[in-house]
């Protein structure tokens, strides 16, 4: 399974991540800050989950789109 970090601190909250992919990820609802949905997050950690596979390339997808390359995808 893919697992995905945001790196919250750098993020700009430009929204496409959450745009491309609101199945996994959306706007932190305190800080306006890329978070990985609920569901999906490891240690309770919004920067921090794990990928199921039918949202892998959605992820990707995200990652790829984020203009400051704050979203790191790992096999």
């Amino acid at each position: 399974m893919a697992t995905c970090t945001i790196r919250r601190e750098d993020c700009t909250s430009c929204g496409s991540c959450w745009d491309l992919c609101p199945e996994y990820f959306e706007e932190g609802p305190e800080d306006s800050l890329s978070q990985v949905v609920e569901k999906y997050r490891r240690n309770k950690k919004p920067g921090e989950g794990d990928i199921p596979s039918d949202l892998a390339d959605c992820a990707r997808d995200a990652a790829d789109s984020c203009p400051v390359q704050v979203i790191i995808i790992e096999e």
